[in-house]
């Protein structure tokens, strides 16, 4: 329709197309910088279609509307180009939604886009005319998906069309009426530094090919007609290249007989374009596809996270090729590529089936890849340095593998952020099953026994609950497996100088063992790893390193009888106060019973000491409140250095058992001296590196049993 024929102030009514119903079609896009993005696209191709030697002029402002009281009445935008402007070809595509003759791969729906923010989009577009008297043409008109629109099947309102004296085209595009609050709310908000950074990074690959041609770009904030801030985007803050590359692609295709897919001959182009910048300027590491000289979808960036920094640096690639700009969707910006499983996947058992070829993202991802690694090593070795890490962590906590392989870490992690991440991921993992367990046993109440079906029910019922307890009871299984490993790999640090502490030093400290085993002054062994000893003394009452008249059980002292004469000077004779004595560890299993251990440093013969034992449990036999009457003994001296001639050259009733390369004494007696009843005590000497290689197997045995 020419010029002449359109009438102004009218609705260009379409034909062929119902654009109710092809505008729900094309999605809002979900970025908010969409419309703002549309039309400086559409900008800067006027500028390149115009094709002239003056330089182009962008201008970019965000209008704040206030009324009276300081409250946002509306939000606005405008955006101005000295490109060709809407003559009547570049008109006659407008009209024509899907028309693409423009060039530049346009699927000629962007325009949607900006009625799908705003409710009028105005054009005023000055443009060259040789028809006109002037040589320049006007032409207004406006876009809006409104009733008053789409009763009249158009998206278009032309309004006037005037020969103006001019001295180069321009377009003026104003968007006004913003039409979702969200979308006002992200305007109102949105500053001119965030607004440059956005364009930057938006149009990088643009800026940077064209770096020293590119259009004057200005952008001006406004409140109502007062500018308050201005800036623009100069050479000088488009990056340089660090690296750059192409390399091509096989096709993947499925004929159309429905054989295996396979790679066909035909190949695709891919230009890859590496920037490292400093983090300040560079928000995000990215790897991220372009179409049209846009930045579109980001792929999986496996080495880092999106936040890590090298030297203080971050990294973006930006992946180009001509198969993007043709796979783009109605909405600019969306590129759709199939992995090989979905590709295998999209095969009709139809054999009537054109055949099909697409470029696959795991081809793609495999080339990129590749480039990173050949020319940034840094953040190979970074990612290398990080998997170790985190691979050493899975291995000492018994973490989930498959847990960790569903979580990204950053970089520069610690261990515990690490593990913080691991064990809430683990935490959720555990609630959606305990969810799942509680509502399979609340479905027990449904059951009716009365039914024919109820043993069957019942059946199915308990197999489902058989199959969620050990997943949740796993779970904590391996905790407790793991924090036993991480005390194992202490023990054997300790014994071997390997800790920070030792590592200068010419001998092992007793309290150092004491301390890992139970932590002296303590008297709580369900906190200990008394476990290295044996499973069983975690569970029994106990003291660690407490003088002996200061011991309580069940709130009862051990030694609160009154004394005779003979046994108080006994008690202190030879300047001593014998219930001061701190034997290491005391364990009361139940009525009767007491465990005595006795540890020694490393390089001490324990030799010496073989009696120590069986004079705690004289002193506990004899002098104890005769409520408690502790009859049955067990004793452990443990220590590192024992020659077996000299443990079995003092006390000739110890005998070395071999076989678990331990020594023991059997029941020897524990003299009652006021000839009332005497008691017993069984005895072992056993070495440090004993211990930790019997704990080691027993822990073994529960890892790998939570293997599988």
């Amino acid at each position: 329709m020419s010029n002449v024929m359109k009438q102004t102030n009218s609705f260009l009514e379409a034909y062929g197309i119902s654009y109710s119903g092809t505008l729900r079609k094309i999605k809002k896009s979900d970025n908010k910088m969409r419309p703002i993005f549309e039309a400086f696209t559409n900008s800067l191709e006027a500028i390149k279609i115009k094709n002239s030697t003056l330089r182009g002029c962008i201008v970019i402002k965000l209008i704040i509307i206030r009324d009276l009281y300081d409250n946002i009445d509306d939000i606005e935008l405008e955006i101005q180009d000295n490109g060709i402007g809407f003559n009547e070809q570049e008109f006659k595509r407008l009209e024509n939604l899907n028309d693409d003759g423009k060039g530049f791969l346009n699927k000629g729906t962007g325009r949607i886009q900006l009625i799908h923010f705003f409710k009028y989009c105005e054009y005023k577009s000055i443009y060259k005319n040789l028809s006109s008297e002037t040589g320049y043409s006007e032409r207004c008109f406006k876009l809006s998906k409104s009733k008053e629109y789409l009763a009249n099947n158009t998206i278009i309102f032309f309004k006037y069309f005037n020969d103006v004296e001019a001295n180069d085209s321009q377009t003026v595009l104003q968007l006004k009426s913003i039409l979702n609050d969200s979308d006002k709310e992200f305007y109102s908000k949105l500053k001119l530094t965030d607004l440059k950074e956005m364009m930057i990074q938006h149009y990088l690959a643009y800026f940077c090919e064209n770096k020293g041609l590119l259009p004057s770009i200005k952008l001006e904030h406004y409140v109502n007609d007062d500018i308050i801030c201005k800036m623009e985007i100069t050479d000088s803050d488009i990056p340089n290249i660090d690296s750059q590359s192409s390399f091509k692609i096989d096709y993947y295709v499925i004929p159309k007989y429905l054989s295996d897919m396979h790679v066909s001959d035909k190949q695709e182009t891919f230009q890859i374009k590496a920037f490292k910048i400093n983090k300040n300027q560079l928000k995000a590491n990215n790897i991220f596809l372009t179409s049209k000289n846009e930045i579109a979808n980001c792929i999986d960036f496996p080495f880092m996270l999106e936040g890590d920094s090298i030297n203080d640096n971050r990294y973006l690639f930006l992946i180009s090729s001509t198969y993007f700009d043709s796979k783009e969707t109605d909405v600019r910006g969306k590129i759709i590529l199939k992995t090989k499983e979905s590709f295998a996947k999209s095969i009709s058992y139809n054999s009537e089936i054109e055949e099909k070829e697409e470029i696959l993202l795991d081809s793609l991802q495999e080339k990129v890849y590749s480039f990173i690694i050949d020319n940034y090593p840094e953040i190979q070795e970074k990612s290398r340095i990080k998997s170790k890490q985190v691979d050493r962590l899975q291995e000492l906590f018994l973490l989930n593998k498959k847990t960790i392989e569903s979580l990204k870490f950053k970089i520069n992690d610690t261990d515990d952020m690490i593990l913080k991440k691991i064990y809430k991921a683990d935490a959720e993992i555990s609630a959606t099953k305990d969810a799942e367990l509680y509502k399979q046993y609340q479905e027990l109440d449904e059951l009716d026994p009365s039914t024919e079906e109820y043993q069957e029910q019942i059946k199915n019922k308990v197999s489902q609950l058989v199959k969620s307890i050990p997943i949740q009871n796993r779970t904590s299984l391996t905790q407790y497996v793991a924090r036993r490993k991480i005390v194992l790999e202490v023990f054997d640090k300790i014994l071997n100088y390997e800790i920070e502490k030792l590592k200068n030093s010419k001998r092992i400290d007793e309290n150092l063992l004491h301390n890992l085993i139970f932590k002296q002054s303590s008297s709580q062994p369900d906190e200990s790893d008394l476990w290295l000893i044996n499973e069983d003394f975690i569970y029994f009452t106990g003291f660690s390193e407490k003088r002996l008249r200061d011991i309580r059980i069940d709130n009862q002292k051990l030694f609160s009888r009154k004394f005779t004469e003979e046994e108080d000077r006994y008690l202190h004779s030879l300047s001593e106060d014998r219930l001061s004595k701190r034997p290491d560890i005391l364990l009361f299993p139940k009525e009767g019973k007491c465990i005595i251990i006795e540890f020694k440093a490393p390089d001490v013969n324990v030799s010496e000491h073989l009696t120590q034992i069986d004079f705690y449990a004289s002193l506990i036999r004899n002098y104890t409140n005769k409520d408690f009457k502790i009859l049955t003994f067990f004793g452990f001296l443990i220590g590192e250095s024992i020659e077996d001639r000299d443990v079995r050259g003092r006390v000739t009733r110890f005998e070395q058992s071999y076989y678990f390369d331990y020594w023991f004494r059997p029941s020897e007696k524990v003299v009652d001296f006021s000839n009332k009843m005497d008691g017993s005590i069984y005895t072992e000497i056993i070495k440090y590196s004993t211990l930790l290689s019997r704990a080691k197997l027993r822990n073994k045995i529960f890892i790998n049993k939570l293997n599988g």
